[in-house]
């Protein structure tokens, strides 16, 4: 098998070939070590290599409906023991885990073979995936911009075709964003039905979930069905599904009900090319025989970033606490972003973050009341195109005029000072206007896709975002399997491939 084989196939694809005898493990595994190789250098995605785990899989030999397939996990929340985690920050200096994450050994159970990690934003705190330690992730449609994030690495490299599929988690949009901008399949499932495990009960607030980026939706209900299910101690247990998703998926979805909106919910620009990427989708939908509406759901946005905000404030104030107990860091080997956000979350009280999140619930019964009147709800995933690399960052003269404030850390009630300037407002604005149709996902719990259906002018991927009740995966994947047949897009690869 050469490359433009190995190219050709989905991750069940593969499996099937070493089922068969055409290819052997380890000549995938050469396979995508010399496509890392050779792509590697220019899209920075995969961060740290794990030759020797890869080999060890060998053998030990492989089991599962994804024998031998070649495989990257996330470098947060999907720990691999003995292996460095770093979570994307110079102050995970030095930190090996000392067990596999629950999910990790699902995937492992599944037959792939883990071979190295992928980037990540400073504790995946961001849309984008450019952290100071290891530099910029590229996008592979276009070196000059954004693979999304915080699976930016994942997302990267499965476009540029090092690997049909990759580790990925979303706890604000992070498996959806990647996935639309870099023309793959992204399916965020419910709350607890993939664990988080054995370290942590469920990841902000149950918002977090964890599963793959793919070519095929098959590759993704496959691999649902391989990790989805409690673990030992799980807070917990969500219905099964009636059957596995892989059989599930080939069943006709039958006539839906979709609502849809353009507007971004916090009353941002949205760009003309996702709105009309959505009203594509529409048209192609009512060619299907389904019903479409714009009806957006009745939801204040703002309070809901607000809200998402509190959350992030709060957890990466709690994370940058316990990575300093846990590597003696200083708090200056956290980036300066990192850093003001910690600053402010210090400075939530304990009242107010459970009163933001108790809002949560509003939020869960108005979507479950709008998706009790439509199936779906359909929104762009972005309100821009992919971002130039660097586009996000803070200025350099902003960190500059930053770092005397940040050197006093909280002993002038910085925090305080901060949440008084309003920048909570401005930070909703600021870090939320290009991605802010994801988060209400995540907040209610519910399970959600980016399908890859249209491309921008320019070449860019442009994903369409839908949104199912609590638990119904398998509408979602009824009907990304219906749109993958009429509207192919696993042959779209991207210039780099």
């Amino acid at each position: 098998m050469n490359h433009d084989e190995y190219a050709a196939r989905d991750a069940l694809g593969l499996a099937e070939c070493v089922r068969k005898g055409e290819v052997t493990p380890a000549e995938l595994l050469a396979l995508a070590q010399a496509r890392c190789a050779a792509v590697n250098p220019r899209i920075n995605a995969v961060t740290i290599p794990m030759p020797e785990q890869a080999q060890a899989h060998l053998k030990a030999g492989f089991d599962g409906p994804f024998a031998g397939v070649p495989f990257l996990i996330k470098d947060i929340g999907q720990e691999y023991q003995g292996v460095a985690t770093t979570l994307g920050s110079r102050a995970m200096r030095g930190h090996v885990a000392h067990e596999h994450a629950e999910v990790t050994r699902r995937f492992i159970a599944a037959g792939v073979n883990i071979f190295g990690k992928t980037s990540t934003p400073e504790l995946a705190l961001k849309g984008i995936t450019e952290p100071e330690r290891f530099g910029p992730c590229r996008n592979p449609w276009d070196l000059s911009r954004t693979p999304g994030g915080s699976s930016g690495g994942a997302a990267a490299a499965v476009a540029a075709g090092i690997v049909p599929m990759a580790g990925a988690s979303d706890g604000g949009g992070s498996i959806r964003i990647p996935a639309a901008c870099c023309g793959l399949f992204g399916l965020r499932p419910s709350r607890g039905r993939v664990p988080a495990g054995p370290s942590q009960g469920e990841v902000w607030e149950g918002a977090s979930s964890e599963h793959v980026l793919t070519r095929s939706v098959r590759d993704s209900a496959a691999m649902l069905d391989a990790i989805a299910g409690p673990d030992v101690g799980a807070p917990f247990i969500i219905a099964p599904p009636a059957e596995p998703y892989r059989d599930a998926m080939q069943r006709d979805p039958g006539r839906l009900r979709i609502a849809y909106t353009t507007r971004s919910p916090i009353g941002t620009p949205v760009d003309p090319q996702c709105v009309a990427a959505v009203e594509d989708a529409a048209q192609l939908l009512r060619g299907l025989g389904h019903e479409v509406d714009e009806a957006p759901p009745p939801i204040d946005g703002m309070q809901l970033a607000k809200s998402y905000l509190h959350l992030y404030f709060g957890q990466t104030a709690a994370k940058v606490r316990a990575v300093r107990q846990l590597t003696g860091a200083s708090g200056a080997e956290f980036e300066a972003e990192t850093r003001v956000l910690a600053l402010i979350g210090d400075s939530i009280s304990a009242t107010d973050y459970v009163s933001w999140r108790l809002r949560w619930n509003d939020y869960a019964r108005a979507l479950g009341a709008h998706l009790t009147r439509y199936d779906l709800l359909m929104t762009p995933v972005w309100a821009s195109l992919p971002l130039k690399v660097g586009a996000a960052q803070l200025p350099a003269w902003q960190q500059q005029a930053l770092k005397p404030l940040l050197a006093l850390g909280n002993r002038i009630g910085t925090g305080h000072l901060l949440r008084a300037s309003g920048i909570v407002e401005q930070l909703a604005i600021d870090s939320l206007q290009h991605v802010p149709f994801t988060q209400l996902s995540n907040l209610t719990g519910t399970p959600s896709m980016s399908v890859p259906l249209h491309w921008s002018r320019e070449g860019l991927p442009l994903g369409t975002h839908f949104i199912a009740p609590f638990g119904r995966e398998d509408r979602l994947l009824q009907l990304a399997a219906q749109l993958e047949q009429v509207r192919p897009w696993f042959d779209r690869r991207a210039p780099l491939v």
